[in-house]
């Protein structure tokens, strides 16, 4: 266990709102009372960010209701790319186990948020075609809520395919509000993928439409297109129960810019620790195309992952302990000592 990981348990113990990130150990240390009180409940709400006229969702949740005066907890704010709402982190699969990325990292210690960018999920909808740039004015806004309500004013960011651009991008442009940043199927140039190479096709659409039809085979694609087999299709199947309420149309603006318009993220720009995650069978973030990011990065608090047996989304994949493993170790790095 990390210093860290040390302190946050001891103290939510203390308070008896309690951590799973060391379930197991925990409840054979601990008395009985308070192993069970480690357990914790998760607490969540709903909150919205305005950018300009534009009304954006948000949703946290963490161990135990925030109180007036109690102790700050790291926040991580995960951020959604192109095809899927903030739904993808906090999906609830009856049978299947924990498929909630933000429920995880809660028991961990966390106080997690995330959003629908604009013209996605709750959010509200304009003309626009909710591009990179446009992801970073929501995180914008976003940061402000995020301060007046933990009164902090910097942030762990983990974002997912075009969310990691998103999360990137804004890294670029307030890199006083980032603390750790995460990168899960990131692209760079997007030099050697298949998947970008094929999505080239439509630039044409993309460049003169602000909207592309998102339907459930669409949502089934991202799960079967890279490697059959490395998520549960049963769970796909509830993803795209949840994301088609919000009807079948989303914005081509990541789309567009992911293949007309990279870099949109600079490495040399990007002062903050960085963990880049990859699936072993990602047909987008290739190997080498990440790893000139990577040897680009200013900060020599970086690290590179490749996940076995997952592939485009590592959220939801079989393999997804994988993910919360790195990320949260990643997280909850001690501060070095030497420099």
């Amino acid at each position: 266990m990390t210093h860290l990981e040390n302190s946050l348990a001891r103290r939510t113990v203390i308070k008896g709102a309690g951590l799973g990130l060391i379930a197991g150990t925990l409840a054979d240390t601990l008395p009985a009372q308070e192993a069970r009180a480690a357990e914790g409940e998760i607490w969540s709400s709903e909150y919205w960010a305005k950018k300009g006229d534009i009304p954006l969702w948000m949703f946290r949740k963490r161990l135990g209701a925030p109180k007036a005066g109690g102790p700050a907890r790291p926040v991580v704010f995960f951020v959604h790319g192109s095809s899927v709402t903030s739904r993808v982190f906090d999906l609830d699969v009856p049978g299947k186990g924990e498929y909630s990325v933000m429920n995880e990292f809660a028991r961990y210690g966390f106080d997690c948020w995330t959003m629908d960018h604009e013209n996605y999920g709750k959010s509200g909808r304009t003309s626009g075609n909710a591009d990179i740039a446009s992801g970073v004015e929501d995180l914008k806004a976003a940061a402000e809520v995020l301060t007046r309500e933990t009164g902090q004013k910097k942030f762990h960011f983990v974002g997912e395919s075009s969310g990691a651009l998103r999360a990137g991008a804004y890294a670029m442009a307030a890199p006083e509000r980032i603390d750790r940043l995460v990168f899960a199927a990131f692209t760079y140039k997007g030099e050697d993928s298949p998947t970008l190479k094929k999505r080239a096709e439509q630039v044409d659409y993309y460049r003169s439409h602000n909207m592309r039809k998102r339907d459930r085979d669409m949502i089934r694609s991202i799960a079967t297109r890279d490697k059959p087999g490395t998520s549960d299709p049963a769970v796909i199947e509830v993803l795209a129960d949840v994301e088609m309420q919000f009807g079948d149309q989303i914005p081509t603006g990541t789309y567009l810019d992911m293949t007309a318009n990279l870099p949109v993220v600079h490495p040399d720009k990007v002062l903050a620790p960085v963990l880049l995650v990859r699936g072993e069978y990602d047909g987008i973030a290739a190997v080498p195309d990440l790893e000139e990011f990577y040897n680009k990065l200013p900060n020599g608090d970086r690290q590179f992952a490749i996940l076995p047996g997952t592939a485009h989304s590592v959220v939801l994949a079989i393999n997804r302990q994988l993910f919360w493993h790195v990320t949260r170790a990643f997280l909850t790095m001690p501060t070095p000592i030497a420099t």
